[in-house]
């Protein structure tokens, strides 16, 4: 007869009270099923380079086989594509992970967290996960960062600022966030996720200040989603200082193969990113002409902005097997996040939109 547990309760008892009430980031939904117009998170609608694939095919008797600790040799590649010594690169499981490694670094629950809004949900689900006091100051009617987040910020420990930012697709210019960087105590961290789709990107602010870290994703204009890889790039002391949060192996001899052979063919990734930006001026105009506005996106995405809540229309394109992401929040509520799909898509989507409005579905009008 096997003993009888004593433990009585709920198990979430056995949880942190921050940890409970937790409600956890939000992904965008994935159906298993095909034939769905797939326009809601930001992936990319081209393959990745045959290169990746054939890498990936040659891995395989090297499954049993533990990878490398620290993900080289593509820790190394990343290094040399962003022109950094391997010292000051850390390789991560998206850079999901290493955002997640940088709170857990360098703000904890004794520290502050400084946020403009609204922007990536993950990163406020970081911060309630820690404890860490969260400041979140909005946006400026043009997506532009006020002074106020400058001095929100002064008070933090760390600043996370994606840019191009998600959902808008806006970027603060890097003199911009030289400015933020110079008037803090703090880290700023550039979350550069989507920087492959825009004219220009911080970079340069690593070879100039020592509190500024950047993060990269192969997510995006490499592809590469389904491979999780991301990469931060900051200080060499503070790098081998978060280096002990990761876990033991945490990018798999996979994802390292997919990342060298991605890197190794910068030319298809950049003939992909043109192909988006082409299209995302087309889905752009196309949605300005049915009445929404659009801020200047610099992503792989657009923000369609309405005049009422966005959520009959997602509902409507839902029936259509059109997804888009709606975000319920008071900013969010009339718009919708569209990712620049193929052009054939991109069709789909202007003319189901044009449908809804004509039949009253809706409409941005």
């Amino acid at each position: 007869m096997s003993p009888r547990s004593t433990v009585r309760g709920p198990r979430s008892g056995f949880l942190r009270p921050e940890v409970a009430r937790l409600p956890g980031y939000s992904p965008g939904e994935q159906p298993s099923d095909p034939g769905w117009v797939k326009l809601n998170t930001n992936e990319n609608p081209y393959p990745p380079s045959p290169r990746v694939l054939e890498a990936l095919r040659a891995v395989g008797p090297d499954l049993r086989l533990y990878p490398h600790p620290d993900a080289e040799p593509l820790r190394g590649r990343i290094a040399a594509f962003l022109g950094l010594s391997p010292e000051r690169v850390m390789v991560g499981n998206g850079s999901d992970e290493l955002l997640s490694i940088l709170v857990r670094g360098t703000v904890g629950s004794d520290g502050g967290l400084a946020i403009p809004t609204p922007t990536y949900t993950l990163y406020e689900t970081l911060a309630a996960s820690t404890g860490a006091r969260l400041s979140q100051v909005p946006f400026a009617a043009d997506w532009s960062l006020p002074e106020a987040f400058d001095r929100a910020a002064s008070r933090a420990r760390l600043v996370l600022l994606a840019n191009p930012n998600s959902p808008s697709g806006t970027v603060v210019p890097a003199e911009r966030v030289e400015v933020l960087a110079r008037a803090v105590r703090g880290l700023v961290a550039v979350d550069e996720a989507y920087v492959d789709f825009a004219e220009r990107g911080c970079r340069e602010l690593l070879d100039r200040l020592p509190n500024v870290v950047l993060l990269r994703s192969f997510s995006k204009s490499f592809s590469l989603a389904g491979a999780r890889i991301g990469a931060l790039a900051g200080p060499a002391d503070l790098v081998a200082g978060l280096r002990p949060l990761k876990d033991s192996y945490n990018v798999s001899r996979l994802a390292i193969a997919a990342g060298v052979a991605a890197l190794e063919d910068l030319a298809w990734m950049r003939r992909n990113a043109d192909r988006i930006r082409a299209t995302r001026e087309r889905l752009s105009a196309g949605l300005r002409a049915l009445g929404f506005e659009v801020p200047p996106s610099q992503a792989n995405f657009v923000l369609a902005i309405g005049r009422a809540d966005a959520r009959p229309i997602h509902e409507a394109l839902k029936a259509k097997r059109i997804l888009v992401r709606h975000f319920d929040s008071p900013r969010l509520r009339d718009a919708l996040r569209i990712t620049v799909g193929t052009d054939e898509e991109t069709d789909r989507l202007l003319a189901e939109l044009e449908r809804i409005g004509r039949v009253g579905g809706g409409g941005a009008a």
